[in-house]
């Protein structure tokens, strides 16, 4: 596909990034995502169509409200960037030109992207995305050409998420189960041995990630560190990069 079709997708995916940010915000509240519409949190003041524009509405209102002149989060338009990133570079590399596989990618890269936010947030990571994430996966094994095939979609979710599981009954402290519900989702998309690589990532970058925040007192020891963010990066660089770890680990042997 295109430059034209990949920029295309990449506003596509800043749209899109605008809604995930209500997602990320009112799932853990047991909120409706569609009413009331959006507004500010802080005076309740409804937003005109104008101050809704991604991107653009944030940097127009010097990331504060019209109302209230209360600061709006900076996440909201990274949400939104990282978004449309994600979709631009999947639509680049996606080769197949299939849409249906475009599609089922681009749900996989935002799904990712509202659970990281999410487990930022209340260290939890809701069955709402996870288990339809593994159930979506495992279906596109069996469906779509591109990507692990169906058996291994769900041998992969099996095998990662049972040892995982399996984990947590020795150690309990270390990872919830919503944990293990993505890692079983990674799995389903990812196959073997990419899943494991993502999780290797995910343990090295969350490794490195606990001891900057420690190192800037943060949190402290004893406070929980969310693993999702670590599992969704690693998810991620395997998506666009995993065929490039490969062929560079066999290099070496």
């Amino acid at each position: 596909m295109g430059v034209e079709f990949s920029i295309l997708s990449g506003i596509v995916g800043v749209i899109i990034g605008s809604f995930l940010n209500v997602v990320i915000y009112r799932v853990p509240q047991g909120k409706s995502i569609v009413f009331p519409g959006s507004h500010c949190a802080a005076c309740g003041h409804n937003l005109r169509p104008w101050e809704l524009v991604p991107v653009l509405s944030f940097l127009i209102l010097k990331g504060r409200c019209t109302q209230c002149q209360e600061k709006i989060s900076w996440r909201y338009p990274l949400i939104e960037v990282l978004n449309g990133c994600l979709y631009f570079y999947a639509a680049w590399l996606n080769k197949s030109g299939s849409f249906l596989q475009l599609g089922i990618n681009f749900y996989f890269l935002s799904v990712l992207l509202v659970l990281a936010a999410i487990d930022w947030d209340t260290y939890s990571l809701p069955d709402v995305f996870t288990l339809p994430l593994l159930g979506v996966g495992i279906m596109a094994g069996f469906f779509l050409p591109q990507g692990p095939s169906g058996w291994e979609s769900l041998a992969t979710a099996l095998g990662v998420g049972g040892v995982f599981w399996m984990i947590t009954r020795i150690y309990p402290e270390g990872m919830g189960l919503g944990d293990i519900k993505l890692i079983a989702g990674l799995g389903a998309f990812l196959g073997f041995p990419e899943a494991l690589i993502a999780i290797f990532i995910a343990s090295f970058t969350g490794s490195i990630g606990g001891l900057l925040i420690l190192s800037f007192k943060k949190r402290s020891y004893r406070d929980p560190i969310p693993f999702g963010p670590y599992l969704v990066l690693g998810a991620w660089i395997v998506f666009f990069w995993g065929q490039d770890i490969l062929s560079f680990y066999n290099s070496l042997f």
